[in-house]
């Protein structure tokens, strides 16, 4: 009775962290080594961005990188970081310009590296959101099925949102719509890789507006 009537007039404080973020990368046989960087520096080159920089900081979040590629290919490339100040995300983003490709010659396994993020969630710090950013250029081709990772994820109260890089049409586009965001997630188009870089800034602001408004 009086831990109640103490946590009622005395409520636990909000968690520090907005939100929790793991970038994907995808690393699969279909990714040369160009294209490879280009994901890189694209990703460096949007954490760098003012707007970027200063919403991650407000919301103090946290950020994981890992990449993926097939069934048993999956490494956390850079552990979890708060960005605390623009010095952090400073930081964090050098680290990814000079982050090493992990896997070559490897098939496409989306659904594992759905699940390898979703257990990394276990040493994030406690934030109020967790979010998984998918990017890749293929459609699954080895491992589980990809659906089912993602209803997974809905029931752990995860969001995966999504980079599509296309060659043409919209065939990724499809697929990560149908069977990898969640469905408070969504999918941002990237007109082969060269576009990815605008690609990605574009979803990160979307989805860190999504937690501040």
């Amino acid at each position: 009775m009086w831990r109640a009537l103490f946590l009622c007039l005395f409520p636990l404080p909000a968690l520090a962290c907005e939100t929790a973020l793991i970038l994907t990368i995808d690393v699969s046989n279909s990714i040369d080594v160009a294209e490879y960087r280009i994901q890189t520096e694209g990703l460096a080159d949007a954490l760098d961005d003012a707007e970027i920089v200063e919403t991650l900081v407000q919301g103090e979040s946290a950020l994981s990188v890992v990449q993926w590629s097939g069934t048993d290919k999956q490494e956390v490339s850079l552990d979890w970081r708060q960005m605390r100040t623009s010095l952090d995300v400073q930081a964090f983003a050098l680290d990814v310009r000079h982050m090493p490709r992990a896997f070559v010659l490897s098939d496409t396994a989306p659904a594992e590296a759905i699940m390898f993020s979703l257990d990394h969630f276990r040493m994030a710090p406690a934030c109020e959101r967790r979010v998984i950013d998918i990017s890749g250029d293929g459609t699954a081709n080895s491992g589980g099925e990809t659906r089912d990772a993602r209803n997974l994820a809905e029931r752990a109260g995860v969001t995966i949102n999504a980079v599509a890089i296309e060659s043409m049409g919209l065939a990724i586009t499809n697929f990560y719509r149908g069977a990898v965001i969640t469905r408070n997630g969504f999918v941002v188009t990237a007109r082969t890789h060269r576009d990815y870089p605008r690609a990605i800034r574009t979803k990160l602001i979307r989805e860190l507006s999504q937690v501040l408004g």
